[in-house]
């Protein structure tokens, strides 16, 4: 149809140049037009006979990502991943036949089929140690959505920096007058959790102020835990544990924030009922998913590039953080 050689199609179709053979604007428009026309698409087969790529990405979630009460948490991550996986032309694969062991999906199973993805983003708020170890060790390409300790070598992610916007968040406290604040959460395990800590605990060092670390239980126990260490800042590891202790805040009477401020370190990982417009920061889900695909391709062109990466948060003003109440 063009009166080109196969060669030269090659070249235009797989849209890559050719020191040896150089095309013409001209040629290579009548070629397309030659496509165009004729509706063809390239064999996926011989394709990946010829690159050894798939250009499948695998996409395994440890925890249920559909259900109500997560969709919309998880929901900024998975458009950030299918935006940037149709940006790079590739395809993607959501693994669900893992079993769950321990309430947690388990990557590594008698039916596996990671490998019919070239590589695979992995999405959770805690990710198995072990597997991840396993993943290394195997040589599998993968990226991590969120910063991930070392697991018998160093682990490719893209997460939120969280630290950093922690950090901010308590100096905004300080400059209003708060020299007696708590952490509200576990502060551990999942590394989101102990960097949102670590970030508080830094920030109150530098201030020379008092900081207090207390678990969520009941909200009257966390509640009556604050009262006695003259707390008048509350920052929550969970969103949804910040709505809860505003309502016991207006059982005893106190205005949020007049009376007691309260500062939420992310957004909402489960329902929260409030009308409250929580001062804090939000997690950059959307940019965090579209990166780890980002990094994920150069990892497999192997053209290098950073493998870990950390990407700021976005302050929200908010109203729930005012002058502490002397």
């Amino acid at each position: 149809m063009t009166g080109v050689s196969q060669t030269t199609v090659s070249i235009v179709l797989n849209e890559r140049d050719d020191a040896a053979v150089r095309i013409a604007p001209e040629t290579r428009e009548r070629v397309l037009q030659a496509i165009r026309k004729t509706g063809y698409v390239a064999d996926p087969i011989a394709r990946r006979l010829a690159d050894q790529r798939n250009r499948f990405l695998g996409v395994f979630t440890y925890e249920p990502v559909f259900p109500a009460g997560l969709g919309d948490f998880y929901h900024p991550f998975l458009v950030g991943i299918e935006e940037c996986a149709e940006r790079i032309g590739c395809d993607l694969l959501l693994f669900t036949s893992a079993p769950v062991v321990d309430g947690r999906r388990r990557i590594f199973h008698q039916d596996n089929r990671l490998r019919l993805a070239d590589g695979c983003i992995l999405l959770g708020r805690w990710l198995d140690p072990d597997e991840l170890a396993r993943l290394i060790a195997e040589g599998q390409p993968f990226v991590s959505v969120g910063r991930r300790d070392d697991a018998g070598g160093p682990v490719p992610y893209v997460g939120a920096d969280y630290p950093t916007a922690t950090v901010a968040q308590v100096r905004k406290a300080v400059e209003l007058g708060h020299r007696r604040i708590a952490y509200v959460g576990e502060g551990a395990g999942a590394e989101s959790h102990a960097d949102r800590l670590r970030g508080f605990t830094t920030a109150v060092r530098e201030a020379g102020i008092t900081g207090v670390h207390v678990r969520f239980t009941e909200a009257a126990d966390v509640m009556d835990q604050l009262r006695e260490h003259g707390v008048t800042a509350i920052f929550v590891e969970e969103f949804a544990d910040g709505a809860v202790l505003a309502e016991e805040a207006g059982r005893r009477a106190l205005r949020v924030p007049d009376d007691l401020s309260l500062v939420a370190l992310g957004d909402p990982t489960r329902p929260a009922s409030t009308d409250l417009d929580f001062t804090g920061y939000r997690i950059p889900r959307r940019e965090m998913g579209w990166q780890a695909v980002e990094v994920l391709s150069a990892i497999l062109d192997g053209t290098g590039g950073e493998t870990q990466r950390l990407l700021p948060c976005e302050p929200v003003a908010g109203a729930t953080l005012a002058v502490a109440n002397a």
